[in-house]
């Protein structure tokens, strides 16, 4: 069964740093981009950053200078460091990916708390 699977939320308090994991898993035989969103409570899920295959990145105005997205190929991971947090970065955060299934096929992972608070 093919997934994604996150890790690394928590609470912060605001000027802290987390680091977020997602690991792609199953029967795979390609990774296309793979992405960040966030949903804060009452609002819309927005893109905070995405990753090409061949390490092209782009980010929310929001989170410029602050966040910082990378991958490993080899293990099928993606990572988005998170310095500076604010408590309007609080949110879930979710991993999205495009996989090749073979057919590209777009996942979503189950989501990752992040609290930023004093």
């Amino acid at each position: 069964q093919v997934q994604l699977v996150e890790s690394g939320g928590g609470l912060v308090q605001p000027g802290g740093s987390l680091r977020l994991s997602c690991a792609a898993s199953g029967s795979i035989f390609n990774i296309y981009t793979m992405a960040w969103y966030r949903q804060a409570p009452g609002k819309q899920r927005e893109l905070v950053a995405g990753i090409t295959w061949g390490g092209s990145t782009n980010y929310a105005d929001s989170v410029k200078g602050r966040f910082s997205i990378s991958r490993d190929n080899a293990k099928r991971t993606v990572y988005l460091q998170m310095n500076s947090l604010q408590p309007e970065d609080t949110a879930v955060y979710y991993c999205n990916a495009d996989l090749g299934v073979p057919a590209r096929t777009n996942y979503w992972g189950q989501g990752t708390q992040v609290t930023v608070s004093s």
